[in-house]
């Protein structure tokens, strides 16, 4: 397609997309309040520790697609939410606009090693680590960052 030559009504999603439906991976359950990623297959599930997902956000309800993939979706919204500090990846001020990456559905840790990212650390207090997602942060791989 060529560039504009001239003004486009350009549609927006309602609301920015803040909330998205996703198709559910079957033989699966994820809970309202967890981290959903996406798996490499497109299908959502309840965030884990591996090292091929993407973070889709937030669930907002809970789904228990007993059926096939595809068969269920859920509501999931992007944006700043507090999840839990890992016990042995602790993050803290020293992490804040950096990425945290996923210890399991309910958990960030500071750990990337066989892990995803979990979105981008906003704040890390008594009440947990707020952490921006559902935005398709990646971070770069170690290759990717050494310098010559």
């Amino acid at each position: 397609m060529a560039a504009l030559t001239t003004e486009r009504d350009t549609s927006e999603i309602a609301n920015g997309a803040k909330r998205i439906k996703l198709p559910v991976k079957g033989k699966t359950t994820i809970f309202q309040g967890a981290i959903v990623a996406i798996g490499a297959d497109g299908y959502a599930v309840p965030a884990s520790k591996s090292a091929d997902l993407t973070v889709a956000g937030r669930a907002e309800e809970t789904v228990a697609n007993t059926g096939a993939d595809g068969a269920e979706s859920i509501l999931v919204a992007r944006g700043v939410f507090i999840y839990e500090n890992s016990a042995s990846g602790k993050l803290d001020a020293t992490h804040v606009l950096k990425p945290c990456y996923i210890e399991d559905d309910q958990t960030v840790s500071e750990t990337d090693t066989g892990s995803s990212v979990a979105g981008l650390v906003i704040r890390v207090d008594d009440e947990g680590v707020a952490v921006e997602m559902g935005f398709g942060l990646t971070a770069p791989s170690a290759a990717a960052t050494k310098t010559k």
